[in-house]
């Protein structure tokens, strides 16, 4: 089939299956306005069997309306009911209802009968169905002796209930004299009858209260039986039977039901063991979702009966010795039930018409059909009425002929009586349904439209949407005769206004109503499965999208209930919190939205877990002596699989009150084979695990002792091992109690010196782990082993060991020590092993121990720190890396064993060849003018050998931000300044500076600086450079460099009580910042204070009520302004303040005494740092040469001492180094492991060894004094007021 037409087809069967629900409203009865002439129609009356109320009155129900309205009257038993003659039975006003007062003498059974009620107007009679009133009965139970019931234990028993009949029939159960329900189960049921029925009988159903009870529910009152006593006793033992039916008796029955009533069928077998009950459908199947068992399957009920529940049923009982049948046959008869009831008729003279009566049942009901109450064989012919069986046909009526018609459909079972009136009217078009009326429905769902009107003859309805002019027709539309529009799959297009017209030969009218499309309700996101542990918080999601013009309500459920009245519960808006979750919460969570045209729900499952409960009824089976068998129950796992027991341990003999882990056993076993040891007393108990964790111990078993035996096992863990040169230590891990297997452990040590023929030698000892042998001789092999003993005899045969009596220290030293330089750096050292004999001990290394002498060149300073590097294992050479270039060392090679190290070799000298320099100290440009600038430099630090000169590179930068030409120029060793004219004016330069030794040039360092600007100018031409004749141009394509953006930016100002703070944001590279002001509009200087490497000051000298202009600025080296930001415009404000004499206050007085205290510490420490800083020799020779490389302290620079390691003056972006000289040293801690086996020296990055200066001590700072003097501690304390 097309795809096109299986879409059609499936929107055509949706829409069929929507309609069947509107069926009953599209049909419901015609309604002729209250205004108009009509027959009595009945609207109310009372049940057909109306069993009544001893207590109350009795009332018996019947309304009717009709125009004019009719009179009410009454049948009973077939003939008139004069109520006027009976002061107890009163007529409401009004209505036909009967009210009989029973309060007095009289009872209820004296108006017991069949009732009729007849309502009449002057267009027909309508009449009720027969009204049977009963009064209800619970009359006593018969006098009856109950001998006691002896019954051998396993035998089948029925206690006989046999209630009162009474009306309604009671219901019964069995109870004790406590009032106490008799427990029902597999084995002990209650048949249908009342009867008790037991499958087999055990000692424990012993008793003599055996109590059937009957409630009779109508009158509220509850009759009882004489006690049944019943003892069970036990004559031998009894044998297993195969079941047989205690109830129904035989292989068949039968049983009738009518249709639409429930069918209860049951089969109680007795048995030993008690059998199990099954069913099933001989032919066909049981109905779904109508079928339940009850009575722990004994019952089969199926509700709601139909013709199809007809046929055999098959019930089977079942044990381990047999089964037994029993086949039930149901045949289903029926009442009758309308198939179609006859409805009202209205006709307009001479139409014609029909009323149908059309009913079913079995057997087959007949109809008869009455006029006004009256058989329509007796009444006169009518020729425009014809009869044919369950149809009367109606042709040319006219007006004055409408009558009430009855029609009744009866069989032995049953009857149905319905009343049609035919009303012959004349009547133009009248709407029904209210002006305006707005129907709501959800998109996707069956909008109704309702269009009820009147008219005779009976109106056409046309419908109308919105203005347009034509009918509306054809789909998505259905249209029904009595004027219903149903659409059958609203959309949002379907909104709007219609109009429905009725029209007859007699006028027409119109109605507007309205439909809004809404959005459906759904839940987004839907609560999920949950799995929490016990006083856990948990939360349900509920997210929910709806049509916002409609209001919707949330509800959460429980178990399809309410939830509990419990603070724990917490409901928002879209969610359901529980907190401290107990076992009691879990179950299903709903959560409904609920609007007022829809709803949606969505569930999820809530999983309390916890830790099991212990395993009970711990037992010991199968005792042997080296084995026992425990067996466990397990707890209650709280809904998380037991995954394993762990089965623990106590010796109350050894380590009483000590559990151990003796081993694990999966969660779905519950024995345990455990091997034990002698002489133990064990205790056993098992914790349960699940994926919450261990369940708490289960109780202890009862303790198990084992016998003594001989030791299974010797110590572990033996070994020798001297400890001075003339002793052996032997030493063992001891046994615990529960190797020792018996009473008296001690143990054998054995021993014996190898290579020597002599005989062991032992030792018994007890409570000890090690035994020393003395005398021996230094580091000599022995053999030794320990064994297990107590008072039942020796363990097994202990295997010997390895051991060496005590080392000394190495006898010889290392011969034909060789050094082999590999480059400046690095060296291979090589030497001859000393003999085994001579190392008295296990040879564990080498240590080459070496140091700087000096530099070969006179300029470097050093420290001869020795430094060591060890190489472990029989080595007999080794690399020393990290050596320092053009320098001077000595160095020695000693063995050591686990004692410690030999002596020394004998010194050996060598030197390290020339290698390229280290980095000029630094560089500086100075005396910057249009054309020409000076470049300072210091020597490097490190040289590494002779310096043969230096090379500097320079190139312009234009405004694009790329480099020029490269000119370079070559400067004498001796040099430290040079001078470059001729330059561009206006020009941003960068300098590229390097050291040179005959290896090869050195680092470079960096520099950017540019000539002054002057405005006009010309730009004067290229020249070569005056100061070199080697100088040249490399004519380089040019590169870009890095782009410069401007220095400040965001500058701004903020007023603060303690005055006014500027923040910035400086790009350049200079690292001299000020804050700079001025009086608004006078014509002092600038004002300026220093910023110490920050992005914000606070300006605290500026007065109240004056305006300023405030800047930011950075020079460089010279004191010159190279950036500046723009200026800021301050007004500081005129404030008044409490006056308050701090000198007065006590917090004053101590903080000034503290700032005193710490100032005085902070001298003392200056001047300690001051002295130390005099006294090292490598100061003293530096002073003696002038070095270039040091550099006095500077008040700004913060330190003590020649080598800064103020992180303030850090080059920007690798180019730029302090004006005043000095650098950092970049120091390098790289470790010898990476030759040798260890170390602790320390090298610099290009090898040099650092200790040559300090070693590993750290240089010190302090606190920078502004003045040489001593500063007064009365000065200090009033800067800080």
């Amino acid at each position: 089939m097309p795809v096109c037409c299986t879409t059609a087809l499936g929107r055509m069967r949706t829409a069929a299956v929507l309609l069947v629900l509107f069926l009953g409203h599209i049909v419901a009865p015609l309604e002729v306005p209250l205004d108009l002439p009509q027959p009595p129609t009945i609207t109310l009356e009372s049940p057909k069997d109306y069993i009544v109320d001893p207590r109350e009155h009795i009332v018996i129900r019947c309304e009717a309306k009709a125009k004019p309205p009719p009179s009410f009257s009454w049948t009973r038993n077939g003939t008139h009911f004069d109520i006027d003659k009976d002061p107890k039975v009163n007529m409401r006003p009004n209505s036909g209802t009967l009210v009989v007062d029973i309060s007095g003498k009289d009872k209820a059974e004296a108006y017991e009968g069949v009732y009729q009620c007849t309502a009449r107007n002057e267009h027909g009679t309508a009449v009720s169905n027969n009204i049977v009133i009963r009064q209800p009965r619970s009359p006593l139970w018969s006098k009856e002796d109950n001998p006691p019931i002896i019954v051998q234990e396993g035998a089948s028993l029925v206690l006989k209930c046999r209630p009162p009949a009474g009306l309604p029939p009671p219901i019964v159960f069995w109870m004790d004299h406590n009032f106490l329900r008799l427990p029902l189960n597999r084995r002990v049921s209650q048949g249908l009858n009342g009867d008790l029925y037991f499958s087999n009988a055990v000692v424990s159903d012993s008793r003599t209260d055996y109590i059937c009870y009957a409630r009779f529910t109508h009158t509220q009152t509850i009759q009882q039986k004489q006690p049944i006593t019943v003892r069970v006793v036990n004559n031998g033992a009894t044998e297993d039977r195969r079941p047989s039916f205690q109830v129904p008796s035989g292989p068949t029955s039968s049983k009738m039901v009518l249709r639409g009533e429930v069918l209860d069928m049951e089969c109680i077998a007795e048995g030993l063991p008690t059998p199990d009950i099954t069913w099933a459908k001989v032919s066909g199947e049981l109905p779904t979702k109508r079928f339940t068992y009850h009575n722990f399957r004994k019952n089969l009920r199926i509700t709601g009966v139909t013709e199809a529940d007809a046929g055999q049923y098959r019930c089977t009982a079942k044990n381990t010795l047999g089964s037994i049948h029993h086949v039930i046959t149901v045949t289903v008869k029926a009442a009758p039930y309308w198939i179609m009831a006859p409805q009202n008729l209205v006709l307009a003279p001479r139409e014609r018409g029909q009323l149908i009566c059309r009913a079913s049942g079995n057997p087959k009901p007949t109809i008869g059909w009455f006029v006004n109450g009256v058989p329509i064989h007796n009444v006169p012919d009518d020729p425009g009425r014809v009869v044919e069986g369950d149809t009367i046909m109606f042709e040319d009526v006219m007006t004055g002929s409408s009558a009430v018609y009855q029609c009744n459909a009866s069989n032995e079972y049953g009857y149905l009586l319905a009343n049609a009136f035919v009303n012959v009217l004349s009547e133009p078009p009248r709407m029904l349904t209210p002006r305006d009326k707005v129907y709501q429905v959800i998109m996707n769902k069956p909008a109704t439209l309702d269009c009820s009107s009147f008219g005779s003859p009976i109106p056409k309805i046309t419908w109308f949407k919105d203005s347009h002019p034509t009918t509306l027709e054809g789909d998505p539309y259905v249209f029904y005769d009595n004027g219903t529009l149903v659409i059958p799959v609203a959309q949002a297009m379907n909104s709007g206004k219609y109009t429905c017209v009725a029209l007859n030969m007699l006028g027409k009218s119109d109605n507007q109503v309205y439909l809004e499309v809404k959005e459906p309700t759904r839940i987004l996101k839907q609560p999920e499965y949950q799995k929490v542990q016990r006083n856990r918080d948990v939360v349900f999601e509920c997210k929910v999208k709806h049509d916002p013009s409609l209001n919707p309500t949330m509800i959460w459920l429980k178990d399809n209930g309410e939830l509990p009245d419990d603070e724990r519960f917490i409901v928002d808006s879209d969610s359901l919190t529980i907190t401290e979750v107990t076992e009691s919460d879990a179950g299903t969570y709903t959560c409904i939205m609920n609007t007022t045209l829809d709803q949606d729900s969505a569930s999820a499952n809530l999983m309390v877990v916890e830790q099991p409960d212990p395993p009970i009824d711990l037992e010991l089976t199968d005792q042997k002596p080296r084995s026992v068998q425990l067996t466990w129950t397990p707890g209650n796992d709280h809904n998380s699989p037991i995954k394993s027991f762990l089965i623990q341990y106590e010796d109350s003999l050894h380590d009483r009150g000590n559990w151990h882990n003796m081993t694990e056993v999966p969660g779905t076993k519950i024995t345990a084979h455990l091997k034990l040891s002698p002489f133990v007393h064990y205790t056993f108990r098992v914790l349960a695990l699940n994926e919450v964790g261990y369940s708490h111990p289960s109780l202890p078993s009862q303790q198990y002792r084992t016998k003594a035996a001989v030791p299974d096992e010797n110590p572990i863990g033996v070994q020798g091992i001297g400890t001075q040169p003339d002793n052996l230590v032997i030493y063992w891990k001891p046994l615990t109690g529960l190797q020792s297997n018996g009473p008296g452990l001690q143990y054998i040590v054995f021993w014996k010196q190898r290579g020597v023929d002599e005989n062991w030698k032992s030792v018994k000892i007890a409570n000890v782990s090690n035994f020393t042998v003395g005398g021996t001789p230094t580091f000599a092999p022995y053999d030794v082993k320990v064994r297990s003993v107590n008072e039942h005899g020796v363990g097994p045969e202990p295997s010997a060991v390895i051991g060496y009596s005590g080392e000394d220290l190495p006898m010889a030293a290392p011969d034909n020590v060789q050094v082999h330089v590999i480059n400046s750096t690095l060296a291979n050292v090589h030497w001859e092993p000393v003999f085994y004999q001579s190392v008295r001990g296990h040879l564990k290394g080498y240590k080459v121990y070496y140091s700087r002498q000096g530099s070969l060149h006179h300029h470097n300073p050093h420290h001869a720190e020795q430094q060591v590097i060890t190489f472990n294992g029989n080595r007999t050479h080794g690399k020393l890396p990290g050596l320092h270039p053009f320098s001077r060392y000595t160095l020695n090679v000693r063995v050591f064993n686990g004692r410690g190290e030999g002596p020394a070799c004998s010194n050996v000298e060598f030197e390290t060849p020339e290698g390229v320099p280290g980095k000029p100290s630094f560089l500086n440009v100075v005396n910057l003018s249009l054309d020409s600038l000076t470049l300072e430099w210091g020597p490097p630090h490190d040289r590494n050998g002779r310096l043969t000169g230096y090379t500097l590179k320079y190139q312009p930068v234009n405004n694009s931000n790329d480099l020029g030409p490269l000119e370079e120029l070559t400067v004498a060793a001796n040099e430290t300044r040079v001078t470059l004219l001729n330059l561009k004016y206006s020009t941003r330069y960068k300098f590229y500076f390097n050291a040179k030794t005959l290896k090869g040039s050195g680092p470079t360092i960096t520099e950017e600086a540019s000539t002054v600007i002057d405005e006009g100018h010309p730009e004067p031409p290229p020249h070569p450079h005056p100061l070199s004749p080697t100088s040249q141009s490399d004519r380089h394509p040019l590169h870009k460099a890095h782009p410069i953006v401007p220095a400040f930016e965001n500058a701004s100002f903020a007023l603060r009580e303690d005055g006014v703070l500027v923040s910035w944001e400086y790009l350049g590279p200079e690292n001299k910042v000020y804050v700079e002001y001025i009086v608004e509009n006078s014509n002092e200087e600038w004002k300026k204070e220093k910023v110490n490497n920050s992005q914000s000051h606070t300006l605290k000298r500026l007065k109240e009520g004056l305006a300023y202009k405030v800047r930011v600025v950075a020079k460089d080296h010279s004191d010159q302004m190279v950036h500046s930001s723009e200026e800021l415009f301050v007004t500081v404000p005129a404030m008044t303040s409490r006056q308050v004499d701090i000198a007065t206050q006590g917090w004053f007085i101590g903080l000034m005494c503290a700032i005193a205290l710490l100032i005085l510490v902070l001298l003392i420490v200056c001047f300690i740092k001051r002295n130390k800083g005099g006294k090292y020799p490598v100061k003293e020779k530096e002073d003696a040469h002038a070095d270039p490389e040091i550099q006095p302290m500077k008040d700004e620079d913060c330190t003590f001492g020649e080598y800064s390691d103020n992180d303030d003056h850090k080059p920007l972006k690798g180019s730029r180094t302090p004006s005043n000289g000095t650098v950092k040293r970049d120091d390098s801690d790289d470790s010898l492991v990476d030759y040798g086996d260890g170390g602790d020296g320390q090298f610099n990055e290009d090898g040099s060894f650092i200790g040559q200066y300090s070693g590993k001590k750290e240089r010190d700072t302090a606190e920078c004094i502004e003045s040489s003097e001593a500063p007064s501690p009365v000065n200090a304390m009033n800067s800080f007021v």
